[in-house]
C-alpha cells in the first residue's frame, strides 16, 4: 500500500466523524439575543447547541433521542462539566427530537 492509503486508513480508524457517543442532554432557549462563543447571537429557534469544549465549535453533529434525530451546529460553550450533561440543545433542536417535555435525556451524537 502507498503511504497516502495508509494515512487515510489511519485517519478513518481514529476519526471522530465515525464515532458515536451517548451522553446526557438538556435544552435552553430563554437567552435569545446573547452572544455565543462563536460571536453569533443566540436564537432559540435555530438548530444549534452548546458543548463543554472549544474543540467542537463550528462542527455539526447529528443528535438522536428515542429514534428521532436532528443535525445541529455547535456555536457555544456549555454545559459545565459538573452538571453531568454533555450537550445543551436550542429549544428548536430539542423540539425536533421530543426533548422539550422531559427537559433532559440520554442522546447519542455523531459528527457529520
Amino acid at each position: 500500500m502507498t503511504r497516502a492509503i495508509l494515512a487515510l486508513a489511519a485517519f478513518l480508524l481514529v476519526s471522530p466523524v465515525l464515532a458515536r457517543e451517548c451522553m446526557q442532554a438538556s435544552w435552553y432557549g430563554t437567552e435569545s439575543g446573547n452572544r455565543t462563543a462563536t460571536g453569533d447571537y443566540f436564537d432559540g429557534s435555530s438548530l444549534t447547541a452548546a458543548m463543554p469544549s472549544r474543540k467542537h465549535l463550528g462542527h455539526r453533529y447529528r443528535v438522536t433521542f428515542k429514534g428521532r434525530s436532528v443535525v445541529v451546529r455547535i456555536n457555544d460553550i456549555g454545559p459545565a462539566k459538573r452538571t453531568g450533561r454533555g450537550i445543551d440543545l436550542s429549544r428548536a433542536a430539542a423540539a425536533r427530537i421530543g426533548l422539550i417535555a422531559p427537559g433532559h435525556g440520554r442522546v447519542c451524537i455523531e459528527r457529520v
